[in-house]
């Protein structure tokens, strides 16, 4: 008899115990829902253009509509654009110039926030072994901003009042080092206040880099021949200022000295070797930005004595018939150097 109660308690527990199982266990044994983080590649050379791709869901399968990614730490090195199909979102992850690592936030509505990290490191790549590394290179979209950017900004020095004038353009190389520094900056409203600019072009700005920042830093020019090793990066093979055969020998290459093969932000050299400063240069501007033609150049004189020189702007004709031979961008003049074209521009045959 007793066993048989016993019986009865037992087959009781189990039932409590089964029920109690079936009522709550699966409450007490669910883990809350969470995003789940895949990212296809978590190094990435800093080279401008190598992307990784950030797939991104639920544990629960929710709607990610509304889902956020941020970089809370080294947010100046990545750019980020993010796209959602419901159930998934994707994210893609653009590295700039600057190597470092970045760490990203991605929220979801109604779920805890999820942290991962990508890291970009230095690519001392020098293609063309010419010293240019080739982070500084530019694709096709960036080097046709550059162009505009870089003709503009010198021709716009020819149309300004004097007193508004950069001070800092006393001479040939100055014009071009002030164009190019300036060509790849951002240009938003207070940067063209800045430089008394009445107008500026409807053209993108340089999108890979934007100087400063870049490994170089402000140091665009280099100044010592051989092809790029991470140790120019700390030694003095960059710098600020360039005269014109520096700019001519360590940051540009030889084109043509046919002057048909010019493309606007292209530079002529003369080396008249009878001349305290013998290397002089000058932009090849193309069409005008402020005027009618399509073949103009552009450059500054130079001081001469106590004579400060001038920005000039005359037609590719006029300058064939210059009353000074030595000046005639023609093959026939041997002092004419040729055109030559920036490395960062610079592309593959």
């Amino acid at each position: 008899m007793r066993s048989r109660r016993a019986i009865r308690w037992l087959l009781l527990v189990v039932c409590v115990v089964a029920g109690l199982t079936i009522a709550f266990g699966d409450r007490l044994h669910r883990i809350p829902p969470a995003l789940i983080v895949a990212v296809d590649h978590d190094f990435l050379p800093a080279d401008g253009y190598a992307t990784a791709r950030i797939d991104l869901r639920a544990t629960d399968g929710r709607d990610l509509t509304g889902l956020k990614l941020q970089a809370i730490e080294g947010r100046s090195i990545v750019r980020t654009s993010i796209a959602s199909d419901g159930q998934v979102a994707h994210a893609i992850v653009q590295t700039t110039v600057q190597p470092g690592t970045v760490i990203f936030q991605a929220k979801a509505p109604n779920l805890p926030p999820t942290k991962f990290i990508i890291r970009s490191g230095l690519d001392p790549t020098d293609e063309f072994g010419d010293g240019t590394p080739d982070f500084l290179r530019l694709d096709a979209a960036d080097r046709q901003s550059f162009r505009r950017w870089f003709t503009f900004l010198a021709e716009s020095t020819y149309v300004q009042k004097e007193d508004e004038r950069p001070k800092e353009v006393i001479d040939c190389a100055a014009l071009i080092r002030y164009s190019y520094r300036e060509a790849l900056k951002p240009h938003d409203g207070p940067w063209a206040a800045s430089l008394h600019l009445p107008s500026t072009p409807n053209s993108a700005s340089v999108q890979k880099y934007q100087y400063p920042y870049t490994p170089l830093s402000a140091n665009l020019f280099r100044i010592e021949p051989g092809p790029f090793t991470p140790n120019d990066l700390s030694s003095n093979a960059f710098a600020e200022f360039a005269d014109a055969d520096t700019l001519r020998r360590f940051n540009t290459h030889f084109v043509s000295r046919d002057l048909s093969a010019a493309r606007p932000g292209d530079l002529i050299f003369y080396r008249q070797s009878d001349a305290q400063s013998p290397f002089h240069s000058m932009i090849f501007l193309g069409r005008s930005h402020f005027g009618d033609g399509d073949q103009w150049v552009i450059y500054h004189t130079g001081p001469t004595g106590k004579d400060p020189g001038e920005i000039r702007r005359v037609t590719i004709d006029d300058l064939k018939q210059h009353p000074d031979a030595r000046w005639r961008p023609v093959p026939q003049n041997p002092a004419f150097l040729g055109v030559y074209r920036w490395n960062i521009l610079r592309e593959a045959q």
